[in-house]
């Protein structure tokens, strides 16, 4: 790779330093032996150089995620990559495993619009200072934020800890600029907050994203004179940020996109402990059979759908599609590992009781307004009509029955969601109760219950 020909070059005072950013690696554990490897060849021509995360480091991945301390296997892999930072992400905040992780991980979490409970027992910086051969370069981190005033995260791992819009308090680290050669964000923003970031913040050098999985091109132009980095995420690709410095500013500043998922070499060192976290031989278990292929998500949504109906003999069941993170299956045997990795996320299970308006608000609140944010469900079909002045965003929600009967607005049913979706659009005098059964044990008992599923061409949600 030409990359790997570079050297660390000094013209006169110019240097340059060297960044590898990933972002939203959600748990590829299995991509760390290629990540080791690209890392070891860069750092053998730089030692300087510097590996962050712009969050989202887990949740994805059974292996991971269902660990004794969940996500724990992800950490130990960063540790021996030797990942300088990491940026908090919605999902670092996932099964509440967070403060034991911080007090084993090698390295800081950063976040400058976090503030923390001293009960809860997670500790974070709001930015950090490293210093690469006589080169001062300033770190500061931060998290996306919803209208909600949380991140996208369930409310019940979150108690002790509040949040603030970044772009109202990323102003007082400006101070980094007269102190440092290099100002970074390390963000989990989302690629067009970062734009206005850039626009707001001048004074960052570079941006590090993530969150929105949006794949950049290396010609990406400049926004306000800053650069900003983000992958599609799942370790695919990472940054390779190259920043010259001359005189305690940076002069040039370019970014490459180099190959994680196929690169030729693995770090043998690092394969023996990945192989060592996928030992359990309960993944393999096989609870199904898919007679055809789930070739979209809303079949898969629609699966999970009839499976909580099922479990809970319900009108009707609903789930959103962020909590489905398959998008595919193929035919074949479906297995343990198969379902955590389709529901990855230990939701509880909630019964509520609806009128069939209430149940149409709960869809359109559970969207955020978003046509492709809609809910799967089970037990009713959906009819959508975009907004007049923007196709993206429901203007209307016409529910019918499954033999295509105008569901009654005013009559009461019995609806099943998972816990997120209940605790993210409470609504007033509504009767709920929480179950302990996990969503993906619904999964799994619907699957042996059925034994064999084929869900090829099932659409209950259709826009008009």
């Amino acid at each position: 790779m030409a990359v790997l020909l570079l050297t660390v070059a000094t013209y006169g005072e110019r240097r340059e330093i060297h960044i590898l950013a990933t972002n939203d690696m959600h748990a590829s554990i299995e991509r760390f032996p290629q990540l080791a490897a690209l890392v070891d060849s860069l750092r053998s021509v730089d030692p300087g150089l510097l590996v962050f995360s712009a969050g989202d480091n887990r949740t994805g991945n059974p292996l991971n995620d269902q660990y004794e301390i969940p996500a724990y296997p992800m950490v130990s892999l960063m540790n021996l990559v030797g990942f300088n930072a990491s940026a908090l992400g919605n999902h670092e905040f996932d099964s509440g495993s967070l403060p034991r992780l911080v007090g084993l991980s090698g390295f800081r979490y950063l976040c400058a619009n976090i503030l923390v409970d001293d009960t809860v027992g997670i500790t974070t910086a709001p930015c950090q200072t490293f210093d690469v051969g006589g080169i001062r370069v300033g770190v500061v981190g931060a998290i996306q934020v919803g209208a909600s005033g949380i991140p996208s995260s369930h409310p019940d791992n979150l108690h002790g800890i509040r949040f603030v819009q970044a772009s109202t308090v990323l102003g007082q680290y400006e101070w980094m600029r007269r102190q440092c050669d290099v100002v970074i964000l390390l963000s989990h923003l989302g690629y067009f907050t970062d734009v206005e970031t850039a626009d707001q913040f001048p004074w960052f050098d570079v941006i590090l994203g993530g969150h929105t999985h949006k794949q950049l091109s290396a010609d990406e132009s400049l926004h306000n004179g800053v650069l900003i980095t983000q992958t599609n995420g799942y370790l695919n690709r990472a940054a390779y940020v190259t920043l010259g410095v001359d005189s305690g500013r940076v002069t040039d500043k370019r970014v490459e996109y180099l190959d994680v998922r196929d690169y030729p070499r693995k770090n043998s060192v690092v394969a023996s402990v990945v192989a060592s976290f996928g030992e359990s031989p309960r993944f393999s278990r096989v609870v199904g059979r898919a007679e055809t292929p789930f070739g979209v998500k809303e079949e898969l949504g629609s699966m999970i759908c009839d499976a909580y109906r099922d479990a809970f003999e319900a009108d009707i069941a609903l789930t959103n599609p962020g909590g489905v993170r398959l998008g595919q299956l193929p035919a074949g045997d479906i297995t343990v590992l198969d379902v955590l990795r389709l529901d990855p996320f230990d939701n509880k299970t909630v019964v509520l009781t609806l009128t069939g308006r209430q149940l149409a608000d709960l869809m359109v609140s559970c969207s955020q307004h978003r046509l492709r944010s809609f809910p799967f469900v089970s037990g009713v079909r959906c009819e959508l009509t975009p907004d007049a002045a923007d196709s993206t965003l429901v203007g209307s929600v016409r529910l019918l029955t499954a033999d295509g009967r105008p569901l009654k607005m005013k009559q009461k049913y019995r609806v099943v969601t998972n816990s997120y979706v209940a605790s993210t659009n409470k609504q007033d005098g509504v009767e709920s109760r929480t179950y302990d059964d996990l969503t993906h044990d619904l999964i799994i008992r619907y699957l042996e219950k059925q034994q064999t599923v084929s869900y090829r061409g099932v659409r209950r949600l259709t826009v008009r």
